[in-house]
């Protein structure tokens, strides 16, 4: 089932995108609660996440919430959040935590997590 959602939905090296070059840039972990899983949301993540040229990777939590390590600038992230908190239509966000850590030096790709 994994690998035909990879298959379907994308993931692995076409995950590829051009980050931001730029000395401000910063990344953040943040995690959402509420309707998010089962409802296409990290595919939805990935896809706002791609158009922003944001780099980083999204991944379901056992405890029904999502998180995701994001990085790029800090008005390109407050975009791609402000989109992850209006949703996809199916998902329902009813909870965000974000927090600044370490940039990843080099990453050029925005992956979903299994």
């Amino acid at each position: 089932m994994r690998d035909f959602l990879k298959t379907f939905f994308g993931g692995g090296d076409d995950d590829t995108v051009t980050p931001v070059e730029s000395e401000e840039v910063i990344r953040k972990s943040v995690t959402v609660s509420g309707r998010v899983q089962g409802v296409g949301f990290r595919y939805f993540v990935r896809q706002e996440a791609r158009a922003l040229n944001v780099t980083g990777w999204v991944m379901n939590l056992r405890d029904g919430t999502v998180t995701m390590e994001i990085q790029s600038t800090p008005d390109i992230l407050a975009n791609l959040i402000a989109r992850i908190q209006k949703g996809n239509g199916a998902s329902k966000v009813t909870g965000l935590k974000e927090y600044e850590v370490p940039v990843v030096q080099g990453e050029n790709k925005f992956g979903i997590k299994y």
